[in-house]
């Protein structure tokens, strides 16, 4: 027996038409995001991070590959470098002195706080020590100006240390200026104890942390472990142009036996930011500086 299918014909009724385009503009209405006029630019995500207000979304802007310097509209704060000042409640703000018009403002790596309306820098709240690229996009343009700007304070050096071969201290280096290694007389460090009590050993007056007493000192416990990790944060005031504001830096450090027994990727992480900052902080090849990772091992 032979059966014939007779297709089925659909009549579409200018209602139903109607009902079909209105639910699909309703559709692609729900699948756009607005942001709003003004932006928060901060630390909160991978690299510089665009946060919506309305929600708790992060939204990377990566690095641009084309870019100009020395642009006459480029925004000036004043200076090359910002020092954090002591202000009681309030949040220190710095603003550029020039006026460059309307535009959009960016910054990386990850770190500064920065409106991306007024090109404003809640220093309070970004990431001090680091050297920061500022891009600004003016209307009417498609260039990205960018300029370098630090943030002064203290940091550390991401590197591995070997304790076998008298490897046994981490020095702070400042301003971004690994060549600037010494603390200025009447500095403190570690003035909330917060490493004290974690058995991570600082030298108050110069920041250095002695590797050794650390890891003999129980900052691992009796029996440490290989990739054993002790996060601390280290509160200090610098004797220098911030006037003894308040600062901070969180401090990772890690265990290993043996150099030898640290993963590659790990190694190649730390090699490579090691190396932006001997080079003159290749800032674009470093988008997560912070914290620092200081590893701590017996023999090679």
């Amino acid at each position: 027996m032979v059966v014939t299918l007779t297709p089925m014909k659909t009549k579409c009724t200018p209602g139903w038409l109607a009902v079909f385009f209105l639910v699909c503009i309703i559709a692609c209405r729900k699948s756009v995001t607005e942001f709003p006029t003004t932006t928060l630019w901060s630390s909160k995500g991978s690299d510089t991070t665009r946060k919506n207000p309305s929600d708790t979304t992060y939204h990377p802007a990566p690095y641009p590959q084309t870019f100009v310097t020395g642009c006459s509209y480029s925004p000036d704060y004043g200076d090359t470098i910002i020092f954090p000042q002591p202000v009681g409640t309030q949040d220190y703000i710095v603003m550029p002195i020039n006026n460059p018009g309307i535009g959009r403002y960016f910054s990386w790596p990850e770190g500064m706080v920065i409106d991306s309306a007024t090109g404003a820098i809640n220093v309070t709240k970004s990431e001090t020590g680091l050297k920061y690229a500022i891009g600004f996009v003016k209307n009417g343009t498609v260039d990205t100006c960018i300029q370098t700007l630090i943030i002064a304070g203290a940091s550390y050096m991401d590197s591995v240390y070997v304790l076998a071969n008298n490897q046994t201290t981490a020095k702070p280096y400042f301003n971004a200026n690994p060549n600037l290694a010494t603390a200025p007389t009447g500095s403190k460090f570690d003035i909330t104890k917060a490493a004290y009590g974690q058995k991570v050993s600082v030298n108050n007056g110069t920041g250095i942390v002695d590797l050794k007493q650390t890891l003999n000192g129980g900052a691992f416990g009796p029996l440490p472990y290989n990739g054993q990790t002790v996060v601390t944060d280290m509160y200090y005031t610098l004797n220098d142009a911030s006037n003894k504001a308040v600062q901070h830096i969180p401090v990772q450090l890690m265990y290993y036996y043996s150099k030898s027994q640290i993963g590659a990727g790990l190694i190649s992480n730390i090699q490579s930011k090691l190396t932006n900052i001997l080079t003159g902080n290749l800032i674009t090849q470093n988008p997560n500086p912070r914290p620092p990772i200081i590893i701590i091992t017996r023999v090679n």
